[in-house]
């Protein structure tokens, strides 16, 4: 009972502190809604501490996983936490008043969860149902939250106080997150939550090297880069695609001052795919970089 009870006032502490820094966002926010970066010695130095972290742990855990890892068990595991991920997905896309693509996605979760053996088989792809990406952050953003300042999280990465809240509300919609519930919060319990959140991590990190070497090459300073695509994307995915001009402009003004390079004349990352009369098709992942992992082949 004890540990139970640690473990819910340790998420209590984390959800006070990060209410509490978007109020402070929300306090500080300018006209320009938060993109002029006015935390940028925060965010420095704690993405540097972030790249540590990686280099020092997630990144070789991360390599040995995808040695040892046939693809079929790596796409399996993949797919199963991006199932879960789907409840979260249909309850957002009702709190945004998108009916029927919230049809779509509770008849992915229900197909993958039998037919598809838990998740683990991606079933609803072979039948053409496709894979949305909703969050809560995107949900604030449909009601007009307005996102603040660019953040960067201790071990979560490019953020906002809008999606740190969000992250919370996603979290709130993970099965995961109840576990430790069960059985009384016991040990064991604990252990495979805390386990089953590891393996996500690791699953995640290692789907991401190759998105790694883009990020390494591409950029000039690597900050930059990692916020103004944080930025873009987060806009493309708030607005389905249909960014306001004004907000792709002003966006495209700090990725070229940010990065010294010239950028496309659209908000959308290269690899979002977009269907016809449907909504962004995207990797549906939560990682530190927050820019989507490559498609699998």
């Amino acid at each position: 009972m004890s540990m139970q009870k640690s473990i819910i006032n340790a998420r209590l502490l984390m959800s006070s502190l990060i209410i509490s820094s978007v109020i402070a966002g929300c306090a500080t926010t300018s006209t320009t809604d938060g993109k002029d970066d006015a935390w940028e010695g925060w965010n420095r130095g704690t993405q540097e501490f972030n790249d540590d972290v990686d280099k020092a742990v997630l990144k070789p855990v991360a390599k040995g996983y995808e040695a040892i890892t046939p693809k079929f068990v790596n796409d399996g595991i993949t797919n199963f936490f991006s199932n879960m991920n789907d409840i979260g997905v249909t309850v957002n896309d009702l709190l945004q008043l998108k009916m029927i693509q919230g049809g779509m996605d509770a008849s992915r979760f229900l197909i993958n969860t039998t037919v598809g053996v838990a998740g683990f088989i991606d079933v609803a792809q072979m039948i053409d149902l496709p894979k949305h990406n909703e969050d809560f952050g995107q949900t604030l953003g449909f009601w007009g939250v307005p996102s603040g300042n660019y953040l960067v999280l201790p071990f979560m990465g490019a953020s906002s106080p809008r999606e740190a809240i969000g992250a919370v509300g996603d979290a709130l919609l993970n099965p995961l997150t109840y576990t430790f519930a069960v059985a009384g919060g016991g040990a064991a319990i604990s252990a495979v939550n805390a386990g089953a959140k590891a393996v996500d991590v690791t699953d995640t990190r290692a789907d991401l090297m190759t998105t790694e070497k883009v990020v390494e090459e591409a950029s000039v300073d690597r900050y930059s880069f990692i916020k103004n695509a944080y930025q873009q994307r987060r806009e493309f995915l708030v607005h389905d695609g249909n960014v306001p001009e004004e907000d792709e402009l002003q966006l495209e003004d700090e990725a070229s001052e940010g990065t010294g390079t010239a950028t496309t004349n659209s908000a959308a990352p290269a690899n979002v795919n977009i269907r016809p009369g449907s909504a962004p098709v995207t990797d549906n992942s939560k990682h530190f970089l927050d820019l989507s992992a490559p498609d699998k082949k």
